[in-house]
């Protein structure tokens, strides 16, 4: 036989989602389910014929319906619990007191207050108010049971205002948080803009399992910091920076704030340079200049700028809270002591060198251990691997009459006048090859940093005399115990184990710190200067004319459908360059929150569930990169290896040219 019964509020009105309903005969509990969103709930059993009833708990009340069982016939219950909730509008009169209205002037305020009906229950000690107002409205008493919207003059110039009201019950168990939701939409009319007019729209009042919390931890804040630098030195900020410094069609010439009065000289002098390598010169000292500029372990603001380095609303719903930009300045300098100084460089630091715990004498020397530039080298790794470099390379190898391989030259037609700026960007890129870095030496340091090696002519044969063979292994646990993570914590009746998370973590900041040494300060520096000029060249509208990349593609950077389109001329392999970016992007946050934080001294679990989730779309975004471009699913406990890409990707080349 079959039991179904409806649990609903307001007269049977809206329904009751979530709720936790108990099958009883006598004093016996017999079954026990959750309604639906529409609130219905059903018992499918064999149930003897007798005198039953339904009970449910709602913000400290018990709700029966008791029916009966004749023949085994199947069963229709329906169970109300009344109002529970009740709102009222109020707008301010003469003398500062609140009368009930319907209709408020803009000029008064406008007072939303939420009661709770049930006896027994004191309003603010066994109740949480959360208010969410849309659009952004000032408004104050956030935790109170009244909404005081403190600019009212703001509805003149809404259509619609919508206010969402949540209430939490604080004396239900921590696994049965009852949430009740009633919004209230402000609509203005055209042929009163003096007046608003408000109407109640009640929804269902549901109950919800609770998300188990953690603690806000210190670390957090070095978090947001990572995430401002690496948005900062970003491509798109990148080309805004050297666009606002040379224009070189205008020939008007800009000096961004920071740059000193070289460059400044540099860029005055351009005129009269526009044959030779001045130009790439002056290109690529810009470029230092503008990781210079953004070094360092700080948070700034938009600041006025279109692509501002940090959306704080954003940065709010990773952290569960809302917080200025100056709180979270403050939590960062508290992060890094009086020294203003990583713990996990003070660590190193007292430990490798006591003598020096008083302070370091030169400002050079003080630099690196007190302002880091947030630059990891995976990103370069990754770029190599999505054909960056080699993209360039064979537009340089065609711009000096270097024949390709093959009966026909798939460049042959590339033709860039000397009467736009690249073609002497290029001279100038050609004629500085003995100053950059060769792919042996960014292969050695691959395999140095990570374990990671090159395949190919350049990078065969590496004699490497230090390799960190674990990395490749330790982070995939990581990133397998942060998947196992997530689908726990999503689980609202199962509190998920932050310490797996923590180990994985430690281990991972071991490795790292391991191959922090001898060309770790300057390698990825000299490295990431230049693949942002290669990624500035192949995004100029010269190569774009010349390529002819798919206009269609939303591609995140403009540099990227030129190496698709390469790729596809060359035979490369077939996998967007978009996969290999995101490769690149999200795994340096992720490292860098991994190296530069303090794990070794960490025992709290609180801290590795704080990373996961503050890093989620990160981490979830590198698994589905790294599953595009390799065909690996790190999320799956059978295939989790210490493979080194490059094979993976050169096995799939194989399958796909004999395709």
């Amino acid at each position: 036989m079959i039991i179904q019964a409806g649990v609903t509020h307001e007269t049977g009105t809206y329904p009751v989602v979530n709720a936790d309903v108990a099958l009883v005969q006598g004093k016996k509990e017999i079954a026990r389910s959750r309604s639906g969103k529409d609130g219905a709930v059903q018992f499918s059993a064999t149930i003897p014929d007798g005198k039953y009833k339904l009970q449910f708990e709602l913000f400290g009340v018990v709700y029966e319906k008791e029916f009966d069982v004749v023949n085994g016939q199947d069963c229709k219950v329906s169970i109300d619990c009344g109002s529970v909730l009740q709102l009222s509008l109020l707008v301010e009169a003469e003398g500062g007191k609140c009368n009930p209205a319907t209709v408020a002037t803009a000029d008064k305020r406008l007072i939303v207050h939420a009661e709770v009906t049930a006896k027994g229950y004191h309003m603010t000690k066994d109740y949480e108010f959360r208010w969410k107002v849309r659009p952004d409205v000032r408004f104050s008493n956030p935790a109170a049971n009244d909404l005081d919207l403190v600019a009212p003059d703001e509805l003149r110039e809404l259509r619609e205002l919508e206010v969402e009201l949540t209430v939490i019950d604080k004396k239900v168990v921590a696994e049965l948080a009852a949430w009740v939701v009633i919004k209230l939409i402000v609509r203005i009319r055209a042929a009163e803009i003096q007046k608003v007019e408000i109407s109640r729209l009640p929804e269902p009042i549901g109950i919800r399992l609770h998300r188990t919390e953690s603690f806000p931890t210190c670390d957090q804040a070095l978090w947001v910091a990572i995430r401002n630098r690496t948005h900062a030195i970003s491509f798109g900020r990148y080309q805004e920076f050297m666009n606002r410094a040379l224009f070189w069609e205008e020939r008007v010439y800009q000096v961004p704030k920071g740059v000193d009065q070289r460059i400044q000289r540099d860029l005055n002098d351009l005129g009269t340079h526009l044959h030779g390598v001045k130009a790439y010169q002056t290109l690529k000292l810009l470029t230092e200049a503008f990781l210079l500029v953004e070094c360092g372990v700080r948070i700034e603001g938009p600041a006025g700028e279109r692509r501002g380095p940090c959306d704080f609303d954003e940065e709010a719903f990773r952290l569960g809270g809302a917080f200025s930009r100056h709180e979270m300045e403050e939590k960062l300098k508290a992060y890094l002591g009086d020294r203003d100084q990583l713990p996990y460089i003070t660590r190193v630091v007292n430990a490798a060198f006591p003598e020096m715990q008083q302070g370091w004498g030169g400002r050079l020397i003080a630099a690196k251990i007190n302002e880091p530039c947030l630059i990891e080298l995976i990103w370069s790794y990754w770029m190599e691997e999505g054909m960056l470099v080699q993209t360039m390379n064979a537009v340089s190898r065609r711009f000096q009459n270097v024949r390709g391989n093959g009966d026909r030259d798939p460049l042959a037609n590339m033709e860039i006048d000397p009467l736009r700026p690249l073609n002497n960007l290029l001279w100038g890129y050609v004629q500085d090859e003995i100053h950059r870095l060769t792919v042996r030496r960014r292969a050695y340091e691959y395999v140095h940093h990570y374990g990671l090696t090159l395949f190919g002519k350049a990078a065969s044969d590496l004699n490497a005399a230090d390799r960190r063979s674990k990395f490749l292994e330790a982070f995939h646990n990581l990133l397998y115990q942060a998947s196992i993570f997530f689908k726990e914590d999503f689980q609202t009746t199962v509190i998920a184990d932050g310490f797996q998370l923590l180990n994985s973590l430690t281990e991972v900041h071991l490795v790292l710190a391991q191959g922090a040494h001898n060309q770790f300060g300057d390698l990825p520096w000299t490295a990431r200067v230049e693949m942002l000029l290669m990624q500035y060249m192949l995004a100029r509208r010269e190569i774009r004319d010349f390529l002819q990349s798919r206009a269609m593609v939303p591609y995140k950077e403009p540099w990227e459908g030129q190496v698709d389109t390469m790729k596809t001329l060359q035979g490369w392999t077939d996998t967007t360059v978009s996969h290999f970016r995101d490769l690149a992007v999200y795994g340096e946050q992720i490292l860098l929150s991994i190296r530069y934080g303090d794990w070794i001294n960490v025992n709290n679990e609180d801290s590795a569930k704080n990373w996961a989730r503050y890093f989620r779309p990160e981490i979830q975004g590198y698994l589905h990169a790294y599953r595009a471009a390799t065909g690996i699913d790190l999320t799956n406990s059978e295939t989790v290896d210490a493979t080194i890409p490059g094979i993976l990707l050169q096995k799939r080349t194989v399958m796909q040219r004999t395709r």
